[in-house]
């Protein structure tokens, strides 16, 4: 026997429940109780995540860096909106280990070999960009934009795990900073969009 407008109606209601099953995860929190059961161990335990711990690096002082307070939620507090959740996407890596040490040591070369121009007042992006190749990385893996009749921003990635440095030179200081790449992407380049 057979059933006439079943099997119709079904593949039609399919897109539809997919599409809410899909809109209904973005941008939500997790309830507690989903949230202890997601990092349940098999034995009952909760698994909590390690703080790495990062060693001082050849030429660093032994003094802790000093991190930023956590926020605490009050019971009284509006519903919190979705903006970091959201645009946790375009906050880099922090580097940590041996990578961390790598960080810190491409991020001073790139400062030795752009103080030269800075103090002489060579603010051009091909003097920058020439400079940084001189160090020995690739071609398309340095950029350099004018920031101002008298500042240069650059991103280098410096190895393909990726150990990006990134900065500015201008006329009061050249700055450089190591990170580990974006969240869902390869490469050292800032994300754009969003969901």
């Amino acid at each position: 026997m057979t059933k006439i407008g079943t099997t119709g109606g079904r593949r039609a209601l399919l897109p539809v429940v997919l599409l809410a099953a899909l809109a209904a995860g973005c941008g939500t929190q997790r309830a507690a109780d989903d949230t202890a059961a997601a990092g349940a161990t098999p034995h009952g335990a909760t698994a909590t995540p390690s703080t790495p711990v990062d060693r001082p690096c050849p030429g660093e002082s032994p003094t802790p860096t000093p991190q930023a307070p956590t926020p605490s939620a009050s019971p009284t507090a509006p519903p919190q909106d979705h903006y970091a959740e959201n645009h946790g996407f375009m906050v880099p890596f922090p580097l940590h280990g041996e990578r961390r040490c790598q960080g810190i040591e491409e991020a001073g070369r790139v400062r030795k070999a752009l103080e030269p121009l800075r103090r002489r007042g060579d603010f051009s992006t091909d003097a920058v960009r020439e400079a940084l190749l001189g160090l020995g990385y690739p071609a398309e893996r340095v950029e350099t934009s004018r920031n101002g009749p008298t500042s240069v921003d650059f991103l280098v990635q410096a190895d393909d795990y990726p150990v990006c440095v990134e900065g500015d030179m201008n006329r009061a200081r050249t700055e450089a900073d190591a990170f580990g790449g974006y969240p869902d992407q390869t490469g050292c380049d800032r994300p754009t969009g969003g969901h």
